[in-house]
């Protein structure tokens, strides 16, 4: 894996901040490979090699949170985040909306 693009997912997942939420294609996008939303999904599930990182924060474009990663609905109430009645992350209030 390009290492170089591991830590620049990693960087823009440190400046997500609390309260908001981001999706994997957004971040793919915003390291200039939008089609690499699975990737970053990827990278991130492994995340814990490099340091301590914000990824609860990533959801998926709908926001669905992680399968089987029960902690992360705790951790993103405990940050304000708000669902949906589908258990979603209620995406227009949260999404992060980096200039």
């Amino acid at each position: 894996m390009d290492q170089d693009f591991i830590y620049q997912v990693l960087e823009i997942v440190s400046e997500i901040p609390v309260g908001k939420v981001a999706s994997y294609k957004q971040i793919a996008t915003l390291a200039g490979r939008e089609k690499n939303a699975r990737l970053v999904g990827k990278i991130l599930s492994h995340s814990s090699l490099y340091g301590k990182y914000p990824c609860h924060r990533v959801v998926n474009s709908v926001g669905r949170l992680v399968p089987d990663w029960y902690e992360q609905k705790e951790l993103l109430v405990n940050e304000g985040i708000t669902f949906q009645k589908n258990g979603n992350v209620n995406m227009k209030k949260h999404q992060w909306k980096m200039l």
